[in-house]
C-alpha cells in the first residue's frame, strides 16, 4: 500500500514539474484542437478539450478548439505548429480539406491524434500512414499495465516502466512497430485483450513523415483521464512533440 501512494504522489509530481504560466519555449506555440465526429462520439471530448486548454496555459501555448472541418485550408493550417485530433470519428474532412493537411504535415507541420483518431478516415491512405494504426475493436473498459518502453522521450520520461492506469484499450487492425517509434506498448497479460490479441500491442508512438511531425496514444477513452496528472503530462509531452519543442 506505501509503495502504490508513493508512486501516485511521484506521478502527481512529475507531472506538476513545470509552474503555472510557465515562459514559452522558443516563442509562443499555436495548437488547434479538432474533435468532429462523424460517427460514435467520446463524452470526453469536452473534458479533453478543457484538459489541453489548461496544459496551454500553463505551459506557454495557445489552444484553439473547433469541429469545423472547413478551416483545413492551405491559409487557415499555416497558423497552427500542431493540430490535435481529439477522439475523432469517421469520414470528417473532404477530399480538397484532406489535401490541404497532407501538404502541411508533409510540409513541417504537427499531428497528434488522441484514441479514437485512429478510428477516422479508413478510405484516406495519408490519414492511414500519419496515425500509424487503425482501430480494429476494443474489450471493456478496464485496468492494464503499461509498459513504458522509451525513458527518455517527453511524453513518457516521468511515468514507471510499468504504468497501471485504467481506460478503453484499443486493439490495432496492425502492428505499428517498425514503422514508427514506439514509445508505450500493453502487457496483454495484465487484462483481457478480447478477440482483438495483438501480442505485441503498442499504445503510444511517434514517428515523422517528410518534414512533418505525428504522435498518436491510444489513452483518453474515460473523462477521468484527463484528470490525471500523469496522463496529462504524457499528452503535454505528445504537443511538444508535435510542435517539435522535442524531438522524436
Amino acid at each position: 500500500m506505501r509503495t502504490a501512494i508513493l508512486t501516485a504522489v511521484l506521478l502527481a509530481a512529475a507531472a506538476l514539474a513545470v509552474p503555472a504560466a510557465a515562459a514559452p519555449e522558443h516563442g509562443r506555440q499555436h495548437v488547434l484542437v479538432f474533435s468532429k465526429t462523424a460517427g460514435f462520439r467520446h463524452d470526453s471530448i469536452e473534458d479533453g478539450i478543457a484538459a489541453i486548454e489548461k496544459l496551454g496555459h500553463r505551459h506557454g501555448f495557445t489552444v484553439e478548439s473547433t469541429e469545423d472541418s472547413k478551416v483545413f485550408t492551405d491559409a487557415r493550417l499555416r497558423r497552427y505548429d500542431a493540430v490535435v485530433w481529439l477522439s475523432t470519428t469517421g469520414d470528417v474532412l473532404d477530399p480538397a480539406q484532406q489535401g490541404a493537411f497532407e501538404r502541411y504535415v508533409r510540409g513541417g507541420g504537427g499531428f497528434m491524434g488522441v484514441h479514437a483518431a485512429a478510428d477516422t478516415e479508413y478510405d484516406w491512405p495519408f490519414y492511414g500512414e500519419l496515425v500509424g494504426a487503425y482501430f480494429t475493436s476494443h474489450p471493456e473498459i478496464q485496468p492494464a499495465t503499461v509498459l513504458v518502453e522509451d525513458r527518455h522521450h517527453d511524453s513518457t520520461a516521468h511515468l514507471p516502466e510499468r504504468w497501471d492506469r485504467t481506460d478503453e484499450w484499443y486493439n490495432y487492425a496492425t502492428n505499428p512497430r517498425g514503422a514508427v517509434h514506439v514509445l508505450a506498448s500493453l502487457d496483454e497479460a495484465s487484462y483481457d485483450p478480447g478477440d482483438g490479441a495483438m501480442g505485441d500491442h503498442p499504445i503510444a508512438w511517434c514517428h515523422t513523415i517528410d518534414d512533418g511531425r505525428a504522435f498518436y496514444t491510444g489513452g483518453g477513452h474515460t473523462r477521468e483521464s484527463f484528470d490525471d496528472p500523469a496522463f496529462l503530462r504524457h499528452l503535454l509531452g505528445g504537443i511538444r512533440t508535435a510542435t517539435g519543442l522535442r524531438p522524436c
